[in-house]
């Protein structure tokens, strides 16, 4: 808790409003004694509550009725509003509804947010995105869906170019014969490894790798391409052990409980993506060591990553989100498949992240009523717009 307020006091020295997001439902009884992230932390930081309702999943009268019911007096007193998410088709027929709500919970009902088609991050491995299979545009790029992946988005910026498809396979068949191999981050690196090698996966990516199909490893994925995965304290996998990597960089990962994560630019050094500049980040536990040629400098010249001829590996998060590395690996792949990129021109991710945030945030202002939102912060509508 004193590291949650930090963190909360010192965004409130830089920004006016600040925006809580809870994590599932606000009356889990069973729970309330140690929540940090719903009522718990609305009480420490004094803060006014939305509900929220997912209407797509439906019976979102008795959510939204059933969870008012189930907070104390106090946490009720907290809550200036409800709102439904995710409506599909004419509000108008919800207005009853709506209106026997806002009677039964004493509280208003301030918007109805529709279902938007909006492209953004999504927060766990249930994305639809990882449902693709099958690839339309020249270059396919198979992504293995591990059991424990993580970071997924770093590709979506991949799936914007005009002339990649990005798929996520979870076996041999699936796989197929691919123009690159992404082995992506994952929350637990050896169990992942294991499945990797029992589902037959590995031997598929290792004769690509022999026939000089591109593979790419990210985080936990660089760290499997390796030759040795050692975890002394079972920090890792929950027992001590060492396993073989897929040899195929030189380099050997130590896994330890302490967790490194640094923000990060640089510029790639490994051909042929030779000058690609890089801002992302790491997140990871284990130190590798590295017997080959880096992937790329950071800005305090520290060298990081490995290449071996067809084979790239990075602990770098968000490594295509500048533009410039895609740019570099769609030219790559091009020319292997004799492929003009010319008419291809890369998206910028900061860009198109912005502009789907614009298209949310523009969706919910203009369902909500956001006299009573500000109201509710004890402030005026700067906009003065209302739903």
């Amino acid at each position: 808790i004193p590291d949650i307020l930090r963190a909360y006091n010192s965004l409130a020295e830089d920004f006016d409003v600040i925006v809580i997001e809870g994590a599932g439902s606000p009356a889990e009884i069973n729970l309330k004694a140690d929540d940090i992230v719903n009522m718990g932390l609305a009480k420490l930081v004094d803060a006014p509550v939305l509900l929220v309702g997912d209407i797509d999943r439906g019976g979102v009268f008795a959510q939204l009725f059933g969870t008012v019911e189930l907070l104390e007096t106090d946490e009720r007193d907290r809550i200036k509003g409800l709102v439904i998410n995710k409506f599909r088709g004419d509000v108008e027929i919800l207005r009853p509804g709506l209106s026997m709500l806002e009677d039964k919970t004493h509280l208003p009902v301030l918007g109805v947010v529709p279902y938007l088609r909006v492209d953004i991050e999504d927060e766990d491995s249930l994305s639809e995105r990882l449902e693709k299979k099958d690839a339309v545009r020249p270059l396919d790029i198979a992504v293995i869906r591990l059991p424990h992946i993580s970071n997924f988005t770093d590709f979506m910026v991949l799936e914007q170019h005009p002339l990649m498809d990005v798929r996520y396979v979870q076996n041999t068949r699936e796989l197929g014969a691919p123009d690159l191999v992404i082995l992506p981050g994952t929350k637990n690196t050896v169990e992942d490894l294991l499945w990797l090698r029992q589902s037959g996966l590995e031997a598929v990516i290792l004769k690509l790798a022999a026939k000089e199909t591109p593979v790419l490893g990210v985080c936990g994925g660089y760290q499997m391409l390796g030759e040795t995965l050692h975890d002394p304290d079972g920090s890792e996998s929950g027992r001590p052990q060492t396993l073989r990597g897929l040899n195929l960089l030189p380099t050997e990962t130590t896994f330890c409980a302490e967790k490194h994560r640094a923000q990060v630019t640089g510029e790639v050094i490994a051909a042929p993506f030779t000058g690609a500049m890089l801002t992302g980040y790491e997140i990871h536990t284990g130190n590798t060591i590295v017997r080959g040629e880096p992937f790329c400098t950071h800005a305090d010249g520290t060298k990081e990553g490995c290449t071996n001829q067809n084979v790239f590996g990075t602990y770098l998060h968000g490594l295509f989100d500048s533009g410039e590395l895609t740019e570099k690996l769609a030219e790559y792949l091009c020319a292997r498949k004799g492929i003009d990129p010319a008419a291809a021109v890369p998206v910028s991710m900061e860009e198109y992240r912005r502009e789907q945030l614009d298209i949310l945030a523009d969706g919910v202002r203009n369902s909500l009523d956001m006299n009573a939102v500000y109201r509710a912060m004890g402030m005026e509508n700067p906009r003065g717009c209302q739903a």
